[in-house]
Parts: structure tokens; sequence; C-alpha cells
């Protein structure tokens, strides 16, 4: 399942987004969120998230639970209505979801997007500071045609203008980075480089990129490197396993003890979301990443 149906689903509600992650297949598990492993020792250098989406087949206080009890603080893209949910279980919500007007494919690269856009994320961004919440999604849009000189222009428009709003707050707007080759054919904001460029155009420290390893491995690989030249520019990191986006295992090609260590290293305080889809038993997968990027 590709995550822009899901969101797209889950725009409206969050029921839909569970029925959505159901049909799709999402994997729920039939082990106690409390059914633990050997107890061990937690570094916690990383902080470490889980998304909502890609455990669709479990109601939100059954996710929050298993994800304390593995070690995680945040459960993460979730909207309003679902903000208090993990408070309640002494989490945070490390990055709240997009806004309706403000989807995968359609996104800031279009001027005449921008008014309804920021409509919505100034309603928003008063109830992401409210429910302390340090950071707000957003996405490009599809490029349709557009050269991406043109998009990085309109992008930097449209965000010049809701960045105030966010520094008063003290929100982060992170714009995620996703692959236009396998995903999310034709999404603009498909390399660091640009991504890069975009930051430095909007000019706000409450603007940054929401670097998800899995989609940047697919485009342009030389993750440790990247993470390395531009993670003054980084917001927020997510994960999956390359190919296929499961779980972060020796089936796939990529590093991620060496690539959270990379990170750590920065001197990164953010959170790392974990944004596999599982493809065996959700909660021993989530427990098992966990611990690798442990570091």
């Amino acid at each position: 399942m590709k995550r822009r149906d899901f969101l797209a689903a889950t725009a409206a509600t969050a029921a839909v987004g569970v029925s959505a992650g159901l049909a799709a297949g999402a994997v729920k598990s039939s082990a106690p969120a409390g059914a633990a492993a050997t107890p061990r020792a937690v570094k916690g250098r990383l902080k470490q998230s889980v998304c909502r989406w890609c455990f669709g087949g479990m109601k939100l206080d059954e996710l929050c639970r298993a994800a304390k009890d593995i070690g995680l603080q945040s459960v993460e893209l979730l909207n309003p209505d679902e903000f208090a949910t993990v408070a309640k279980h002494g989490l945070t919500c490390a990055v709240a979801s997009f806004v309706k007007s403000n989807t995968i494919g359609k996104g800031f690269n279009r001027i005449e997007h921008h008014d309804a856009i920021i409509a919505e994320l100034q309603e928003r961004l008063p109830l992401v500071k409210s429910a302390g919440i340090p950071q707000q999604i957003v996405f490009s849009g599809n490029r349709g045609g557009m050269d991406d000189k043109e998009g990085l222009k309109n992008c930097a428009i449209g965000l010049r203008r809701i960045t105030p709003l966010a520094e008063q707050l003290g929100i982060t707007i992170v714009m995620e980075l996703l692959n236009s080759k396998v995903d999310h054919k034709d999404y603009m904001c498909d390399r660091t480089p640009w991504g890069v460029e975009l930051c430095k155009q909007v000019g706000s420290p409450r603007f940054k990129l929401l670097y998800d390893i899995y989609h940047m491995q697919i485009m342009e690989g030389d993750v440790i490197r990247t993470i390395t030249d531009h993670h003054q520019h980084i917001g927020h990191y997510h994960t999956a396993g390359v190919p296929g986006r499961r779980e972060l295992d020796d089936r796939q090609e990529l590093n991620y003890k060496a690539i959270c260590e990379a990170i750590v290293a920065t001197g990164y305080t953010g959170y790392l979301g974990q944004e596999f889809m599982p493809s065996r038993d959700a909660l021993t997968s989530l427990r098992e990443a966990f611990v690798t990027c442990d570091v």
C-alpha cells in the first residue's frame, strides 16, 4: 500500500484511516502490547516515534500502549482529534498530519493553492502548539509539467507567508522528501539538493526538511554523507527498508545502525519516525526496529 493512497483516505477522519489500513492488509498484532522480550538497557540517544498510518489495523489506543511499552516517545502523523489520545498515554505526536488542502500531489508549488493551504495552516498551527507538538508536515505537490525552478520559487513564496506564524508559535514546518521513482510519481520535492535550496530561499529557522531515508535511498543514495552535509536543514527523519518498505532487517540494503549513529553525530535532538509496513507480527517488527535504531 502506498502512503499517498492512505493519506488521501485519512484526510477526513481517523476512522476512515483505520478501515483503509485494514483494507490494504495492514498487519494487526495478536501479541499483547506488554509482551516484551528480555529487558534491555535503552541507550536513548535518538528519540523514536512511529507513524500511525503504517499500523492502521490497530486502534490508536492499542498502538500507543505498545509504543510506550517498547520505548517509543511518539505516535505521529495524527489529526487534531487524535492529539488527546497520545497525550493521555504520556506520549507526544512528533509531526502533525497534513491539512486537507495540502495533499502529496497538491502542494505549495502552485500559487493558486496557496490561499487555501495557508488558511488551513493558520487554523492548524495554534492547535499543534496547544498540544505541545513540535512540527507540522507539508508537501510540495506534483510537477504536472511544471519546471522545478518555477516550483521552487512558488513553494518559497507560499512558505514565506506561513513561517512568520510558525516562528511566533515555535512550530517547525517540515516538507517531506519523497521518491518519484516508485511510490509518488511526479512528486517535485524528490531530491535533497532541491529541498536544501528551498530552505535557503525560505530563510526561516522554522522551515526544514523531513528526510525520509527510504525515499532518498531510492532517489539518490549516499544517505550518511547527505545527512552529514545537510543536517542543519533537516527537522525530522523517517525509516523503512529498501526495497519494499518493510522491516529494518537483513533482507534490505540499508545499514540503519550506521545511519542512526550518523544522525546522532550531527547533534540532532529531534525524532526518528518508524514508517515501515510490517510484513509479519506488527509489534514484534516495531520492537526490533526500535532496538536497531537505539544507538
